[in-house]
């Protein structure tokens, strides 16, 4: 699964970087500990044009009466994600890139939550595959990151990790480069993620601030 990321990039890199249009109204970053249900930046596509855009994260089907409704749908897995009657239409027809910079994934021991910091070797910017869908009256902007069985580096730390984009495969996610975006719902390839320990403050969604992503070097520094 993927329940809290890192995206330092500012707004003009990441406008650079996934050559949209950004809206006025992203979310102020760097942000080291996204949270569900906050505003995220999401790269769509439509009309020939990408465009940067807040959502919510946490995807809302259309029959919710309201966003605490039902459960809090912030992960789809890509196995069952076309045949899911909450995501089946959004799959196919409203794909989208969440911008990160790296992830969070927890083991535990001694009934203590232990938190990684998963991220891209050579350092470059992560892009999540997403689904978005409107909500409610006001067409509220929602989003889900879709998931797939852990490749090696995760499997130690968890069975499911987020699926990250080749930037060779963003226009085929967005539905701009013709179909087989299915085939692009799996694990990162082998050495492209590298992960470290980090400290347990980020076990609060209450906190921010670089140090977040900094490697644990003190096992008591909990």
């Amino acid at each position: 699964m993927c329940g809290r990321y890192a995206l330092t990039l500012p707004h003009e890199a990441m406008v650079q970087v996934f050559a949209a249009a950004p809206s006025n109204d992203l979310p102020e970053g760097p942000r080291f500990n996204v949270c569900p249900t906050t505003q995220v930046p999401v790269v769509t596509a439509a009309e020939g044009e990408r465009r940067l855009r807040p959502m919510r994260w946490g995807f809302l089907p259309h029959w919710y009466k309201s966003p605490t409704d039902g459960p809090l749908l912030i992960n789809a897995r890509a196995e069952t994600v076309a045949e899911k009657p909450a995501f089946r239409t959004a799959i196919r027809e409203r794909r989208c890139l969440i911008p990160a910079t790296g992830f969070y994934e927890w083991t535990k021991a001694d009934g203590q939550r232990l938190p990684w910091y998963f991220h891209p070797r050579e350092g470059e910017a992560l892009a999540f595959a997403g689904l978005w869908q409107d909500w409610g009256p006001e067409d509220l902007p929602t989003c889900a990151i879709v998931t797939c069985t852990a490749g090696s580096t995760m499997a130690e730390i968890h069975h499911r990790e987020p699926v990250t984009l080749d930037p060779a495969d963003w226009a085929l996610w967005l539905g701009e480069a013709g179909h087989g975006a299915a085939t692009r719902m799996r694990a990162a390839p082998e050495g492209r993620l590298t992960r470290y320990r980090v400290s347990t403050k980020v076990n609060s969604n209450r906190v921010e601030g670089p140090d977040l992503i900094d490697p644990l070097i003190d096992e008591d520094d909990r």
